[in-house]
């Protein structure tokens, strides 16, 4: 759900660690398993706004009674983020789900190392879980009750899918990472060479080195190119990306599911996986000073060397809180544009690792990154909402 910024009445949520704090955790955990349980049709009759869809403002009377001091949460605060629209001045408000809050505050936990429930279980163990529970949950055949209620909650345009008719899907999981019409998502700039875009429908930060990134948005202390690609220091990959510039397409669960190349090129080498957590990817946790969510979470790494200037760039695809699976679809050789993956459910990211000095990113991405833009309200970085083909930036001519 988006608020006008007029809408928002009441002070953002920041203090996350605080805040639920006399809520006992096994409280919270729980109301998190019913939230997963709650999207089978047999517990929530096909109706996405009563699991982990709702928003944390949502009055949803049985999770408001296992856990009162959520409603009083949301009756204080807006729990969500603003985000910039692009091309304009403005920005609007987007309301948090109520998983991802919940599972925020677990994360709280977990970094305290504070075990959660019987048997010794901890914060991780509940995440990975239930994560994975949500994705049988939406691969079952049941799972098609929950699509009309999803379309209508998230006002999704059937108009532009390939397949446009929701009884041909055969579990929600199809539907969530469908597929567009051909030309439904333009490639801006396609016609030059050494130019760059957006690699999937989603809200975007940008930032020219590792070092701004650390000072704007990445606040976990083990942040580095090698431990996000799960590469030693010295790797060869390592020493060209040193310095490197990151561009973070966040997708939330209402967004088209399927990413994008934003180059030109040729894949390098097959996509390896790193295991890893289930951590919520919203900006509010990764802002958070010793939590570490790119570098902890599940993620896959694709190298694709760029067509004109022959370099490596990796393309990162991190899993998420509820994400079910990370599926690469390239072809060996590679345009901007084309698709080459997709996620199952969940809010999901992806990055993109540019050797230094290759990309200068388009200048109202980086002024709403660092929190200089009009948008941004003087209240810190905001991300853009942009789409698949959104110009990105370009390759300097100097280089």
């Amino acid at each position: 759900m988006s608020l006008e910024e007029g809408q928002v009445t009441k002070p953002v949520e920041r203090n996350h660690s605080e805040n639920l704090r006399r809520v006992r955790k096994e409280v919270v955990v729980h109301a998190f398993q019913q939230l997963v349980e709650h999207t089978h049709p047999s517990k929530g009759k096909g109706d996405v706004t009563t699991s982990v869809h709702a928003f944390a403002h949502s009055r949803v009377e049985w999770l408001h009674k296992a856990v009162p001091d959520l409603e009083n949460l949301a009756q204080k605060y807006h729990i969500g983020n603003f985000v910039a629209i692009r091309g304009t001045n403005q920005r609007i408000f987007e309301s948090m789900p109520i998983y991802a809050r919940l599972g925020m505050h677990m994360l709280f936990y977990g970094k305290e190392q504070v075990k959660l429930l019987e048997g010794n279980k901890l914060v991780e163990d509940v995440l990975r879980e239930q994560s994975v529970r949500q994705g049988k949950v939406y691969d079952s055949p049941e799972s098609v009750k929950n699509i009309p209620s999803f379309i209508k909650m998230y006002n999704i345009q059937l108009d532009e899918l390939l397949e446009p008719d929701i009884h041909k899907y055969h579990t929600f999981n199809q539907f969530f990472y469908r597929r567009l019409k051909p030309g439904a998502r333009p490639v801006e700039n396609a016609d030059n060479p050494r130019g760059f875009c957006s690699a999937a429908d989603c809200r975007l930060v940008v930032y020219q080195t590792v070092d701004l990134a650390e000072t704007f948005w990445i606040k976990g202390d083990e942040f580095s190119i090698p431990s996000l690609l799960g590469l030693e220091p010295t790797d060869p990959v390592c020493e060209t990306l040193r310095g490197s510039s990151l561009a973070i397409f966040r997708l939330a669960p209402a967004d088209y599911h399927r990413f994008h190349s934003p180059v030109d090129g040729r894949v390098l080498t097959a996509p390896r996986d790193i295991p890893g957590e289930y951590y919520t990817v919203n900006p509010q946790a990764v802002n958070e000073p010793k939590l570490d969510v790119f570098t902890r979470n599940k993620r896959s790494v694709l190298l694709i060397e760029h067509e004109v200037s022959k370099k490596p760039i990796a393309i990162v695809a991190v899993g998420a809180l509820l994400v079910g699976s990370i599926t690469w679809t390239y072809n060996d050789e590679i345009k901007r544009g084309d698709e080459i993956g997709y996620f199952a459910y969940g809010g999901s990211t992806v990055i993109a690792v540019f050797p230094p000095g290759l990309i200068e990113f388009d200048g109202d991405l980086v002024l709403n990154s660092t929190g200089r833009s009009e948008a941004a309200a003087g209240q810190g970085s905001i991300e853009t909402l942009v789409k698949v083909g959104y110009s990105l930036g370009k390759m300097p001519d100097a280089v």
